[in-house]
């Protein structure tokens, strides 16, 4: 009886001291719990303020960041940008800022050839014009240098505002639209230039027609820039528009040619008058358009000529190639005249 008391009394003990490990343990885990969801709470706090303070700070640097812009494929471009089908890859994406669009000159992109051919060009005829103008040492008197100046001007407007066209086409739809329309203003320009000294020498000591090519010219030349101006003029279903009238303006300067041929003889034409270089230009100009109008050579070899020899590089190298080869005859034929014809 006494044994079974005692047993009775332990097992009582044993119980009790369990009930009490359980209720310790349940508190230990409650605060541990307390603690866990502290943590994690803290932790959400901390979650939650580190983006938004990164996002402020990202928001405060930006305009100070360069994002690197990457070539891309025709089809990617906005609308305004697309000027060329055959053309696949290797534009340049619109580039909102001027020091990006500067920058992109030394790049390699599907407007880099178009940009450097007439921006050497430029840089070759100030040269020449300064030397010209200021250093040659041949008694060139102020009237010829006059003469002269229009078509420096002309040629230095021309692939100046050319270059920046190409250069700043992909700033903005604003932007794009306002260069080319001064890009063919800067033709015009280059063509009026152009025009003036070979009339003046051809008609040294003829006056009246010398007066009537050349207001002839200039009307002309006033009415493409007018036409140049409008919007719906620069738009890309206009290119062989475009080209079409600068072209027949280009071929007016022939007027005069056949006016000295009927006058003077075909012989005095081609041995007095610098001819030959006439119609090397007029070439020149000639194939450089039609290259341009009808795209060749991509369009027959889509994707084959997206950075180098594409229609518009071509155009320009013979640009640059007629008006050196219109400057080599107009020298040529000032300097004759200067020298044998006497009022």
């Amino acid at each position: 009886m006494n044994n079974y008391r005692h047993e009775l009394r332990m097992q009582r003990i044993y119980t009790n001291k369990q009930k009490e490990d359980t209720i310790k343990s349940k508190s230990i885990t409650n605060t541990e719990s307390n603690e866990a969801i502290q943590m994690a709470s803290s932790s959400i706090k901390l979650t939650e303020t580190q983006p938004t303070e990164f996002i402020v700070n990202e928001a405060e640097t930006a305009p100070k960041k360069v994002k690197k812009w990457v070539v891309q494929q025709n089809e990617m471009l906005p609308i305004w940008l697309r000027d060329n089908e055959f053309i696949i890859n290797g534009h340049r994406p619109p580039l909102p800022s001027v020091k990006d669009c500067i920058k992109s000159v030394c790049s390699i992109h599907s407007e880099t050839g178009n940009i450097w051919t007439h921006l050497l060009g430029c840089v070759a005829f100030i040269i020449l014009a300064l030397y010209f103008l200021i250093g040659a040492k041949d008694g060139t008197n102020l009237q010829e240098k006059i003469i002269f100046s229009f078509f420096f001007g002309g040629a230095i407007l021309c692939l100046g505002l050319s270059c920046i066209f190409h250069t700043f086409i992909c700033h903005s739809p604003t932007a794009s639209k306002i260069f080319c329309k001064l890009d063919y203003a800067g033709i015009t320009t280059l063509i009026i230039g152009s025009f003036i000294p070979y009339v003046y020498y051809c008609f040294y000591c003829r006056l009246e027609p010398k007066i009537i090519y050349i207001s002839m010219i200039c009307i002309f030349g006033l009415a493409a820039i007018i036409v140049s101006m409008l919007d719906k003029f620069s738009q890309t279903a206009f290119r062989p528009v475009r080209a079409g009238v600068f072209l027949a303006m280009g071929l007016s300067g022939c007027l005069p040619a056949f006016h000295l041929m009927y006058t003077d003889g075909f012989n005095v034409l081609v041995n007095q008058m610098s001819f030959i270089p006439l119609v090397i230009m007029a070439l020149l100009y000639i194939v450089g358009a039609l290259i341009y109008g009808f795209r060749i050579p991509e369009k027959y070899f889509p994707g084959r000529f997206d950075l180098l020899f594409q229609s518009h590089q071509l155009f320009h190298i013979c640009v640059v190639c007629a008006a050196f080869t219109h400057y080599y005859g107009i020298h040529n034929l000032a300097h004759l005249r200067l020298l044998e014809e006497k009022c």
